[in-house]
């Protein structure tokens, strides 16, 4: 079958077109956007007489698992199913080709640091939150989990540090409260 030059012509436009619409498809959100939507809902989250915080905290949370790539998208929710599952390895594999694939998605970094977390592998954890503050110093869950981390390592004036850091991006969290009262007697004592 021979296509003429107009019949070429044709062939490479459509091509074209679905190159085009697939690119689109797979483009990743704008950062811009991304941290606009972002900063106001730090700023909701931040008022002390804020009711409906977990809404807010939902939010965060959505745009966060946004990697930009319906692709790596599915890498993160294929891990995030295993380690609901309790299967942990398999976990950890899909979140390694999602960080092998998207390094700047900090969700990807956390999402490992937590399976890593589950599997009492703290040392490996830890690496994956600290990338995830470099590439996110807002996330009050990468926060939460070292807390928790320094915690069980008997590392309470540590742990307490980072529970107040977390307390300052997120003020409404009442496991992180209750941390910082608990680790406050422990570390300060008791004023009689």
């Amino acid at each position: 079958m021979r296509i003429s030059g107009k019949n070429s012509k044709g062939i490479v436009a459509l091509l074209l077109g679905l190159l085009l619409s697939v690119a689109i498809q797979f483009a990743p959100v704008p950062a811009h956007a991304q941290t606009t939507n972002l900063d106001s809902l730090f700023d909701e989250l931040k008022n002390p007489d804020l009711k409906d915080w977990k809404k807010v905290e939902k939010q965060i949370w959505r745009e966060w698992k946004k990697s930009g790539s319906k692709a790596m998208d599915l890498l993160l929710q294929r891990g995030q199913q295993a380690l609901e599952e309790g299967r942990i390895n398999d976990a950890i594999g899909h979140f390694s080709a999602l960080i092998d694939h998207a390094p700047e998605f900090a969700e990807g970094w956390n999402a490992r640091a937590t399976a890593f977390y589950v599997a009492d592998i703290y040392g490996l954890s830890i690496a994956d939150i600290q990338q995830t503050l470099a590439l996110n110093p807002r996330h009050f869950g990468a926060m939460a989990g070292l807390g928790n981390i320094l915690e069980r390592m008997e590392q309470p004036k540590k742990a307490l540090k980072i529970f107040r850091l977390a307390l300052e991006v997120h003020p409404h969290r009442p496991d992180v409260l209750k941390a910082v009262q608990r680790l406050e007697k422990q570390v300060e004592g008791t004023s009689l």
